[in-house]
């Protein structure tokens, strides 16, 4: 309903319809008053159930590791936070969220936002998302959770029975990778940085949701993946929730920014050999799944077409990682210097940061930091600078042939 300077008028019902999108989701069309003025802010109120929502996941006690309370958790990658509440579900539109949540006793709610209240008389939650996110990265997780800190600006969230492993685990480490993250790409800027451990339902390895990383328990039996994984987490903190890729297709703007990120914290952290054999280990395994589906497949391009219906979910692979991390190593051996490519992605963050962008962005900017690079080989080989941000991006093709760059 339209809010209005006041007197306000009292709320009035609007027309909508709900018509068909995809096999993943339906559209809903709201009609606005024609009196309302385009510049005037207004307040649309939607009252709905969510049914059988692929977003949220609902356990049984026997599905959690204490097996006494019922757990829930939602998964909102890519598009299935449409199911959990209405939405722009796309990575283009970023908006802050609150929201309010009634729990049973014993039942710890925790949410993706920045600040929090909890009301014990009523059992009452409250929730604010201050800085504008994509409608993927709003989550929440409820359950037996009992909490511990592992540093300054970080806290742990798991079972009761988990929580001891967890922090023996991260205590102190997750403060030593978000000061390297800060020293190469800028403050964090989301406030706190905790994570929750989830039960092995939980469908991926791990989610960068801000402020409240998810990662499944199962994790805490390997040190080398938690290190790896929780990394590559906290570098999405810059690159996929501050700077955002704007469509589906793009999403190794996110993802292999990200991994290229976390391999520079790494380097910085536990040296050069340790990232180099985990860059290894994972192009190998690009390598060959380039050669089981063919250097043609369209799901192992950099730049994915997405056809109408087709759930964005289903671009989701190694390509986005591997591929994109090779891209982005391109750019930084373009420039010769990893401390001036750091620099340049500093900048890059604090144009962009809170907004949604194409890959034509990153590479305007690119070229905008390095000029020199304009008057070299790149603009001769294309005939002008109007067509040297396209040129960079063709080159990521010849990527897929070469061996380790890290090493």
């Amino acid at each position: 309903v339209p809010t209005f300077p006041a007197p306000a008028p009292p709320p009035c019902p609007l027309p909508f319809r709900v018509e068909p999108f995809a096999d993943y989701g339906s559209s809903l069309s709201i009609a606005l008053p024609p009196a309302l003025d385009p510049r005037q802010p207004f307040q649309v109120i939607v009252r709905y159930t969510s049914v059988e929502a692929p977003a949220i996941w609902w356990l049984d006690p026997e599905l959690t590791y204490g097996n006494s309370k019922p757990f829930v958790f939602t998964q909102g990658h890519s598009v299935c936070n449409r199911s959990f509440f209405p939405c722009f579900d796309t990575p283009a539109v970023k908006c802050t969220y609150s929201a309010i949540v009634k729990a049973p006793e014993g039942m710890h709610v925790l949410m993706s936002a920045t600040q929090s209240t909890y009301e014990e008389q009523d059992g009452t939650y409250q929730f604010y998302m201050e800085y504008p996110v994509p409608a993927y990265l709003v989550a929440l997780v409820a359950g037996d959770l009992v909490p511990a800190d592992i540093g300054p600006r970080s806290r742990v969230w798991a079972e009761s029975c988990l929580l001891s492993t967890a922090v023996s685990k991260l205590s102190g480490r997750v403060e030593r990778w978000l000061s390297a993250a800060e020293s190469l790409y800028g403050p964090y800027i989301w406030g706190r940085y905790d994570i929750v451990f989830l039960p092995p339902s939980f469908p991926i390895v791990a989610m960068e949701n801000p402020c409240l990383t998810f990662i499944i328990s199962s994790i805490l039996e390997s040190d080398e993946f938690l290190i790896i994984d929780v990394i590559h987490e906290v570098a999405h903190s810059w690159f996929g929730n501050a700077v955002t890729n704007a469509t589906w297709e793009e999403m190794w703007l996110s993802e292999g920014l990200a991994t290229y990120a976390q391999r520079r914290i790494t380097t910085e952290t536990y040296g050069a050999a340790f990232t180099c054999l985990e860059t290894a280990f994972r192009l190998d395994a690009l390598h060959r799944q380039m050669k089981l589906l063919g250097e043609d497949n369209p799901v192992s391009k950099l730049q994915v077409k997405l056809e109408p219906g087709v759930n964005p979910s289903n671009l989701m692979n190694l390509f986005t990682y591997e591929k994109g991390y090779c891209f982005v190593y391109y750019l930084s051996q373009l420039c010769g210097d990893p401390a001036q490519f750091d620099a340049f992605l500093r900048a890059y963050i604090e144009k962009y940061k809170f907004t949604s962008v194409v890959a034509h962005d990153l590479l305007d900017s690119f070229l905008i930091f390095f000029p020199e690079l304009k008057e070299q080989c790149i603009e001769s080989k294309t005939g002008g600078s109007e067509h040297s941000n396209d040129m960079i991006l063709c080159s990521a093709i010849a990527l897929e042939q070469e061996d380790n760059p890290q090493c």
